[in-house]
């Protein structure tokens, strides 16, 4: 599985997703990836599921099939991403 944030940097949504990823691995000691959406892979990847709105949380299973998807704040628990994530 593997789980990604997508966020632009450097606007409102930074700080609170920077927080949730720090806590994120304090918590479950995993690490999140995260995915700016004006990169050229982000562009790719945004198409490709669809993702209109920042953030959004992003996870997929192994072959790329999307399994859940949460976007906008308030961000989801820890512990439901934390499913997620291997």
């Amino acid at each position: 599985m593997r789980t990604i944030i997508v966020y632009r940097p450097n606007t409102e949504v930074e700080r609170p997703v920077v927080e949730f990823m720090r806590e994120f691995e304090r918590r479950t000691g995993r690490q999140l990836e995260s995915l700016d959406p004006d990169s050229r892979e982000g562009s790719g990847f945004i198409t490709t599921y669809d993702i209109v709105e920042y953030p959004t949380v992003v996870a997929l299973d192994d072959q790329g099939q999307m399994q859940q998807l949460w976007r906008g704040l308030p961000l989801p628990t820890i512990s439901e991403v934390s499913y997620y994530v291997r």
